[in-house]
């Protein structure tokens, strides 16, 4: 049996150029919080990631489904210690709890669409990146120690959100 509809959600249309829109840099990506699991009650969030070349995240792996449409670009993902190269008009599909992580091999900026279910990630990189003013906004020039800072910061919270780097 379907449930009632919730007239207390409504519609959300996500626009990366919208007003309003939260951009955090985090380990040298630039993310947009484009849906966020307060507005789909925890079910998924959706990111869009400018990524510069050579960027992309160390290592991980946590235990949420994590998917990319690649939008620009070309990413190379490592999952389970195999490479992938993968370009623009692709998805991927990182099952929970499996190693991975990605670059950014163009030598251009690339960009890609991030949904994690359940959500939960985008509040992380909310809690662990700093906020800019936009998706071309300059990266904070961080200190070597305010560097540290963030990446123990990170570590410290990722169990919180269901994460380990590896």
């Amino acid at each position: 049996m379907i449930p009632d509809d919730d007239p207390l959600r409504t519609l959300t249309l996500a626009n990366p150029d919208a007003p309003g829109t939260t951009y955090i840099s985090l380990v040298g990506n630039t993310y947009g919080m484009l849906i966020t699991g307060e507005q789909t009650n925890g079910r998924y969030c959706l990111i869009d990631m400018r990524v510069p070349d050579g960027g992309g995240p160390p290592p991980h792996r946590h235990d949420f489904e994590e998917m990319f449409t690649i939008l620009e670009g070309e990413l190379e993902f490592t999952f389970r210690g195999e490479k992938y190269t993968v370009g623009a008009g692709s998805t991927i599909n990182v099952p929970a709890n499996a190693p991975h992580y990605f670059r950014n091999i163009s030598g251009a900026p690339a960009r890609m669409l991030c949904m994690c279910t359940p959500a939960g990630q985008d509040e992380y990189f909310s809690r662990v990146g700093d906020v800019v003013a936009g998706k071309d906004a300059p990266a904070p020039q961080l200190t070597e120690d305010e560097l540290a800072e963030r990446r123990r910061h990170a570590a410290e919270l990722a169990p919180t959100y269901r994460s380990e780097f590896l």
